[in-house]
């Protein structure tokens, strides 16, 4: 009797063999992802990305670079009378020759000057060292006299001097105000409360965060018609890049104010005509880059978001995908890899650079020689790339870091290989990401916005300063110059002449001089 159930009994143990292992198996495959994330995750707290490394490293060694004698931050700058000589690496750069130079001469009385033969020493040249002074803000007021003018017979009215347009009428603030809170505000990502209880006070100009508020608000109202002006310019390219970030609005309606919001920003324009726009949405959703782009037809360079699949269906647009983010996933996968061992991750990390190399190499050459090049080089690298991914995909669980980095690569591989098509494709949208980081900073200090009022403003002061600065031209100087000169435009070639392509940067030192 026992003999006849023996093959049952052992048919019944196999079946619960395999289930355990199935089951050791699935929870061995959820350790180990659950140890990726946490090695991820403890790279994000404690560890050094090449972001930090390469800008942000430098600042907790202060003390050691101000120790180093290979740098001759405290020296003098050599004498006009010292022949010139090829400066020595890591030598202090001369001071800008734009700055004003206040002239302090040095002389000795006439009774230090009796030589020991008893005559009066004579002049014979001069030694010339410069320092660099700086001011701190100076706050005025300027106060508007308006000439009254009446007949001496007194039949007819007094006529009185027309008082300039003024950017905020009947506002206390004048373009140079609204252009230093704006350039404290969003190129050095100072909060509106700190400019008025720091800065401000300091000065004894006591002055609400509230009607700092509301002077930008209405400074965005007025570069209206010039941000208008840029889009159209901005359309005029045949390559955008687009890109957006969480920002936060406590009182946005039928939103909670905890919830996220975006900034969406666009990078293009004609070669010569730089053009960056921030545009404000609560929505994260395709219609967004529907009504951004609209009428627009190229290139456009993002992210892997799907959201951008609309507008590409509807208007015929050429969509390419960051090589950058496929990147970035095999970096996360390397991180998470035992410490020490390589593995397909360090495979991809390697011929991704290989393509970079090749870009870095003919970053400055002329497009046919980018187009062959990439045809020749970049093309077998991309076909050893998709080969190495059609062999991995089934070797790797989905689940996995390196899963995830290898599917990635796989969904959007004909728009993350197709920039070799044309030689002014980006292999990236690096420009798009590095035209948002100002705004992330100063995210980081300001943490939210009040309204959507404040957001839209600040998208539209954003999208001027970083144009101009694109453009070349310094944030506080092009802006206060726009705040005088925009409120008396007359005509569309008036604010078309207020656009950063046609400033010169001089012109305006010159004007902020005088």
């Amino acid at each position: 009797m026992v003999a006849a159930n023996e093959p049952t009994d052992v048919v019944s143990l196999q079946k619960e063999l395999r289930r355990v292992r199935a089951q050791l198996a699935a929870t061995e495959l959820k350790l180990a992802c659950m140890w990726e994330r946490w090695q991820l995750e403890r790279h994000r707290l404690y560890g050094r990305s090449a972001e930090d490394a390469s800008s942000q490293g430098e600042l907790f060694n202060e003390v050691e670079m101000m120790a180093e004698p290979v740098v001759a931050a405290d020296s003098q700058i050599p004498s006009e009378t010292t022949t010139a000589s090829k400066p020595s690496r890591g030598g202090r750069r001369p001071l800008p020759t734009h700055l004003p130079r206040i002239e302090i001469v040095h002389a000795l009385p006439e009774t230090q000057r009796v030589c020991g033969c008893g005559c009066i020493q004579q002049e014979i040249g001069r030694d010339v060292s410069e320092q660099l002074d700086i001011i701190p803000m100076r706050v005025q007021v300027l106060r508007h006299v308006r000439v009254r003018y009446a007949c001496r017979c007194g039949d007819h009215a007094p006529v009185t001097t027309p008082l300039p347009a003024q950017p905020i009428p009947k506002s206390i603030a004048s373009p140079g105000t609204l252009a230093m809170i704006a350039t404290l505000k969003f190129v050095d990502g100072v909060p509106l409360y700190r400019i008025a209880q720091r800065v401000l006070q300091r000065t004894r100009a006591d002055i609400p965060r509230q009607t700092l508020a509301r002077w930008m608000i209405q400074l965005a109202q007025l570069l209206r018609p010039l941000l208008n002006l840029l889009r159209e310019t901005l359309h005029e390219g045949v390559l955008i890049h687009m890109d957006e970030t969480t920002t936060q609005v406590l009182k946005e309606p039928d939103k909670p104010p905890e919830s996220a919001s975006y900034m969406w920003v666009q990078v293009g324009g004609p070669p010569q005509k730089p053009v960056i726009l921030f545009n404000y949405d609560p929505r994260r959703a395709g219609s967004v880059p529907v009504r951004l782009l609209d009428g627009w037809t190229g290139t456009l360079m993002t992210d892997g978001y799907d959201g951008y699949t609309a507008v590409v269906a509807a208007s015929g647009i050429t969509h390419l995908c960051c090589m950058a983010h496929a990147r970035r996933r095999f970096i996360d996968a390397q991180r998470a890899q035992p410490s020490g061992k390589t593995g397909k991750a360090d495979v991809a990390i390697g011929l991704i650079g290989k393509l970079y190399a090749i870009e870095r190499r003919i970053a400055n050459a002329i497009p046919e020689i980018r187009r062959r090049v990439r045809q020749n080089e970049s093309r077998a690298i991309l076909d050893q790339l998709r080969r190495w991914l059609d062999e991995s995909l089934p070797t790797v669980t989905p689940k996995s870091t390196l899963g995830g980095a290898l599917a990635y690569l796989d969904k959007y591989w004909p728009r993350l290989a197709r920039y070799i098509e044309d030689p002014r494709w980006p292999i990236d949208n690096n420009a798009a990401e590095n035209a948002i980081r100002p705004f992330v900073i100063g995210r980081n200090n300001w943490i939210f916005n009040d309204t959507p009022n404040g957001a839209h403003a600040s998208a539209a002061i954003y999208s001027l300063i970083e144009t101009a600065r694109a453009n070349g031209l310094e944030p506080y100087t092009y802006l206060r110059h726009v705040a005088r000169q925009l409120p008396q435009a007359q005509s569309l070639l008036d604010m078309e002449a207020l656009l950063p392509w046609n400033l010169c940067k001089a012109d305006l030192i010159t004007e902020l001089g005088a």
